[in-house]
Formats: structure tokens, C-alpha cells, sequence
């Protein structure tokens, strides 16, 4: 819009409100010169007097290198630091006992096993809980902790090492152990590919695809796949490689994904959590997920 009548007289009354105008008028709306309502004008001002006090009292400038601490010489940095070491200190008396017990020990002692599941249930929202989900029922991609499935095994043992030091991580006691790229690489052709994708599915107990070819895939599975699945499908958790023969599948169990699992091959990355979380708490998120329904 335009202000069509830019020099009109600013003392002129508005007939309708009985309010003197700016004398702006924009496409035939005049503007009233009404005045800010002093509730508003004291809030603001106290507002300004408010932020110049917060300015002096707590830290708000930035300098060259550092920042103006304030009259307080408080910060949240700080404060957090202090309720943190508060917090070490309530959990030291126990968080030495949990230390010093072995994985077997905690589970048995149900002061330890209370205590090291809360501590868990902390660690694992802040670390785990981005790939696993709150609960731990996982994703397409991310292990589900809340059954009894398990790439690399169950058992508290088990758990603590994969916790650890991680699958397929830069540890170099890291889980170790990749499917190949069948397809990819040139190691089997197509139609090879498509009946170890039947016969995958076969042994797990879903519908077969009406051009599926069971036994030359069964004869496939043999040579090239047994060797980490078993014979049976059963899987080996000493390669991560998982079962085939129940329903559950990490990246989905309908043919075009068997096939771009076979074709392309699998390697997920879990990252080892030695040196990034202490002992006590590696310790305390073994116990949390060897409890939530799934441990061996």
C-alpha cells in the first residue's frame, strides 16, 4: 500500500473516534495517533531497567577472550558442575560396589541390581536410546534388546563386550564380522541371489513368491551361506550372524529386502563405549538391558 495523502494535517480529527490522525493515510485508512497504554510503556521501561541490572549482576558481555563474570560471579556451567559433583559424591559409596562386583554379583544383590538399573536406565537414554529407542525396542536397522534375539549373544558376559567395545568399531576387540556383497561383488549371479532369497524365507516359514525356486536356493544357502548361518539357519553369535529360521528380522523380512541384504551385503556399526562411559556406568547398562526382558 501506498500513503496516498503524505502531507495531510496531522491535527485533523477523526470524525468516528473523535482521535486526532498522524496525518498518513494509506489507501483511504487514516492512522489514529492514539498513545501507548501506560501499563504497557511502564512495563516496558521497567523492562530496560530490568535488563541493565541483569547486565551488572550476572555474566552477558563477551570480550576478546573471555566475558564479563557479573557482580555474582555465577554461572549455569558452573552450577551444573557443582550439582554433578553432588550427585558423585551421594552415588560414590555405591557406585565403588558396583565397581568392584563382578556382572553375576550385582544381579544377585538386589541393592546393587536397583541401583545399577537406574544408573542404566540414565546412561542408556543419553547414549543408547537415539539408535535402540527409549525402551530398547530398536528400529529397522537397530536391534530390538527387549527379546531374546541376539546378534552377538546374551548373556551378561556377552552384553558387557559388546557394550564395550562395540561391532565392527574402531576397537580392536571390537565384534568383527560382515555379510558380503554376493550381488555386488560378482560372487553369485541374479538368479542365484533370488532362490537364496526364497529359500531364506522358506526356512523362516513365510509364503514362498510364486517363481520361487526352494531347492536350488537351498543348494546356494549350502555353498555360500551355511558357513556363517549354520546349516539350519540358527545363526552364530560368534560372527553376529542372526537366525533365520524365527521372525525376527532387523531389516525386514518381505523378498526385495532379503534380496538387497544378499545383493549388497550387511555390516552395521556399533560404536565401544570404553573410554567414552567409566566402568561402573558400562557395567550399570549391562545389567539395565541384560534385565529388560531379553538376557540369556
Amino acid at each position: 500500500m501506498t500513503d496516498t495523502h503524505p502531507h495531510r494535517n496531522a491535527n485533523e480529527v477523526d470524525t468516528v473516534s473523535g482521535v486526532s490522525t498522524t496525518g498518513h493515510e494509506w489507501d483511504g485508512i487514516r492512522e489514529l495517533n492514539n498513545p501507548l497504554p501506560r501499563w504497557w510503556l511502564w512495563s516496558f521501561y521497567a523492562c530496560i531497567v530490568w535488563s541493565v541490572g541483569y547486565w551488572v549482576v550476572y555474566p552477558a558481555w563477551p570480550l576478546v577472550s573471555t566475558y564479563t563474570s557479573g557482580m555474582l560471579g555465577w554461572n549455569s556451567r558452573e552450577a551444573v558442575q557443582v550439582q554433578l559433583a553432588d550427585l558423585r559424591a551421594q552415588r560414590a559409596a555405591f557406585a565403588g560396589k558396583l565397581e568392584a562386583a563382578s556382572l553375576q554379583e550385582i544381579e544377585q544383590n538386589p541393592e546393587l541390581l536397583a541401583f545399577a538399573r537406574a544408573q542404566g536406565r540414565a546412561a542408556f537414554g543419553d547414549n543408547c536410546a537415539p539408535c535402540h529407542g527409549a525402551g530398547g525396542g530398536g528400529a529397522k536397522g537397530y536391534p530390538n534388546l527387549n527379546d531374546d534375539d541376539w546378534l552377538w549373544g546374551g548373556t551378561l558376559d556377552q552384553i558387557h563386550a559388546t557394550i564395550s567395545h562395540g561391532a565392527r568399531s574402531a576397537d580392536p576387540n571390537a565384534h568383527m564380522g560382515d555379510m558380503p556383497a554376493f550381488g555386488r561383488d560378482g560372487i553369485l549371479p541374479r538368479a542365484e541371489v533370488l532362490a537364496a532369497a526364497d529359500y531364506v524365507r522358506s526356512i523362516a516359514g513365510l509364503p514362498p513368491a510364486p517363481d520361487a525356486q526352494i531347492e536350488k536356493g537351498k543348494e546356494v544357502f549350502a555353498a555360500n551361506c551355511a558357513a556363517c548361518h549354520g546349516a539350519e539357519g540358527k545363526g552364530n553369535p560368534e560372527l553376529g550372524a542372526p537366525n533365520l529360521t524365527d521372525a525376527i528380522w532387523l531389516y525386514g523380512s518381505d523378498r526385495a529386502t532379503i534380496v538387497a541384504g544378499i545383493t549388497n551385503g550387511r555390516g552395521a556399526t556399533m560404536p565401544a563405549w570404553t573410554g567414552r562411559l567409566d566402568e561402573g556406568t558400562i557395567k550399570a547398562l549391562t545389567v539395565y538391558v541384560h534385565t529388560l526382558g531379553g538376557g540369556q
